[in-house]
């Protein structure tokens, strides 16, 4: 039965070794479910691989990568998401070759950054299936790489082969960030990161004890979709079901359906999903749904607002959901993905800060009532790994309650960037003041309270008016919040040149539900700025309303103020509506 919990395997140095150790003692169990929505309003068809049928497809693939490619060598991943893609992934490891997890070409606005990626890593192979082999002989036409398509390679491949035994500090993938500040850049993640990031997520989540099942929509080239999907369910034997990203975006229930079928269920989306499952699931579709079940749902890849958790509970405790599942988290693509999450089980931790201290560098507290106060969620505290809070410029470590960069150190810390020996020098081997060893410098901004983790927001995107530090996702939060009219999460706030210092600009969505032309802009403008001005001490220099969809998002489905910054001082937003 499925529903019992699988016993702990040994403690095994990569994925494949660990799919081969479920095939030989639960080879009957359900290892992977890919829910297919062929039409609209599908309920769904259900496509499973045994751990049995897993290790042979891992085994027959992988015999196909060798004959294709030396050991070390990239192999690049342009699967649609499907149960292919997790053996594809598998199989070049189990080759002992470098995945590189990507995305089939035609991914509306990421055609470019799949160009790059592949310009940068070099795959000798790609690796695709028969639905898209076409897009992707056309995207490699000029590149000299040899393509495999996975369901093609037929079973009998597999002969005897078992995995290769690698060292554990060699690279098994290459996870390219998202570009959100910077060209993509491929993180070295070694076989013990991933396996150590797996075991920390799920002692994180309390899944190494308890039998959970992991259902998730993330795309499986994201770090937080790959490690929550694949690797920890492969570490400690898990039934994972999975659904395509568009198929999410279409029709969310479905999501929320997948989670109510499955006992125990643990998955991860950013803060815009859970917003936007309250705002596109019906009463009707509601009516059928029991979330009692639900184990955890981590909530991070970007700003964790409380107000959203608050709102996707209430919206939601109809059907069952407890309010201490929500799990606030933190991690990025440096640190393998998971650094930090709040635990299931407990009440979601609120903090209310004083906006103009928090501009000079200090967390301190304010009433949560107050107009002006800032409120955000605590990350809860690592698992297996240490942060620490340092200046940014003297890398000194600070003390509870003082704002700095957060710092990482562990097992699961990326070996260095690909092929970047100055970045990997200044990001992955900071020394902090006395305290010994290299730390990761994740870029971002931080402070700790209470023993846990709160992230204030992004050294690079800081806006600093008249010597004052502003995060951009504050005003984005005032801007949002001023006008039923703004599209939530999908608006930009950055600091541009002006004559007399930095100015502040916002580009932001209009609602779906609406056109341009039924908006009074005018008044919408008048209202965002108003707010602005009272919560955030600021003078918004120029809002522009832009249709959705015109904000750029990165790979991973971030909001890219660095994108949108550049398109605004190109004039690309100049015959929209501005303010």
């Amino acid at each position: 039965m499925d529903s019992r919990r699988p016993p702990l395997a040994p403690a095994y140095r990569s994925l494949p070794e660990y799919v081969r150790h479920w095939a030989e003692t639960t080879p009957d169990r359900r290892a992977f479910t890919f829910v297919d929505h062929p039409a609209p309003h599908s309920r769904g068809v259900h496509r499973t691989l045994t751990w049995r049928r897993l290790d042979v497809r891992v085994r027959a693939v992988a015999a196909r990568l060798a004959e294709e490619a030396e050991p070390g060598a990239r192999v690049a991943l342009l699967c649609p998401q499907s149960t292919e893609y997790v053996t594809a992934f598998l199989a070049a490891l189990a080759a002992g070759l470098v995945a590189v997890p990507l995305y089939p070409p035609g991914l509306p606005g990421h055609g470019d950054r799949l160009s790059a990626v592949l310009a940068d890593a070099r795959p000798t192979v790609v690796v695709t299936t028969s639905q898209v082999i076409d897009q992707v002989r056309d995207a490699c036409a000029h590149t000299p790489v040899r393509i495999v398509a996975v369901d093609q390679v037929p079973d009998a491949a597999a002969g005897d082969r078992r995995p290769v035994e690698p060292d554990d500090a060699v690279i098994a993938y290459l996870q390219y960030t998202s570009g959100s500040t910077r060209t993509p850049a491929g993180v070295e993640i070694s076989h013990a990161n991933v396996v150590a990031n797996a075991r920390q997520a799920l002692a994180a989540y309390r899944a190494d004890a308890h039998p959970v099942t992991c259902v998730g929509w993330l795309p499986l080239y994201h770090d937080m979709g790959l490690v929550l999907s694949v690797a920890a369910p492969v570490v400690r034997g898990l039934l994972s079901v999975l659904m395509d990203p568009v198929a999410f975006l279409h029709e969310p229930v479905r999501w929320l359906r997948l989670l109510a079928a499955h006992p125990r269920a643990l998955s991860a989306a950013p803060n815009f999903a859970y917003d936007y499952c309250v705002s596109a699931v019906t009463d009707a579709q509601k009516a059928d749904l029991r979330l009692d079940g639900v184990a955890a749902l981590i909530n991070g890849s970007e700003p964790v607002r409380p107000g959203t958790a608050e709102r996707f509970h209430a919206a939601f405790a109809g059907q069952g959901l407890a309010p201490d599942t929500h799990c606030p988290s933190y991690g990025l693509a440096e640190a393998t993905v998971f650094v930090s999450a709040a635990r299931p089980g407990m009440p979601l931790s609120r903090f209310a800060l004083d906006r103009d201290a928090l501009a000079t560098g200090k967390a301190l507290p304010a009433r949560p009532d107050d107009p002006r106060a800032v409120l955000l969620a605590g990350c809860g505290t690592p698992a297996g790994q240490r942060i620490r809070i340092a200046d940014p410029v003297s890398h000194a470590a600070l003390s509870e309650g003082e704002v700095g960069e957060i710092c990482v150190q562990g097992p699961n810390v990326g070996r260095g960037y690909w092929r970047q020996d100055e970045p990997t020098r200044r990001v992955f081997g900071t020394t902090l003041g006395d305290i010994p060893g290299g730390w990761l410098r994740t870029g971002d901004l931080g402070t700790v309270l209470d023993g846990q983790l709160i992230v204030t927001g992004r050294l690079k995107d800081l806006i600093v008016v008249d010597g004052r530090n502003h995060y951009p996702q504050d005003v984005e939060a005032t801007a949002q919040d001023a006008h039923p009219a703004v599209r939530r999460d999908r608006l930009a706030a950055f600091g541009v040149p002006g004559d007399s210092g930095e100015r502040v600009v916002v580009v932001a969505e209009h609602v779906r539900t609406t056109s341009l032309a039924e908006i009074d802009v005018p008044a919408l403008v008048r209202a965002v700025r108003a707010a602005v001005s009272a919560r955030n001490g600021l003078r918004l220099a120029d809002l522009v309303v832009v249709p959705p969809g015109a904000v750029p998002r990165t790979s991973s489905g971030k909001v890219s103020r660095t994108l949108t910054r550049r398109q605004y001082l190109e004039g690309a937003y100049a015959v929209e509506s501005a303010g």
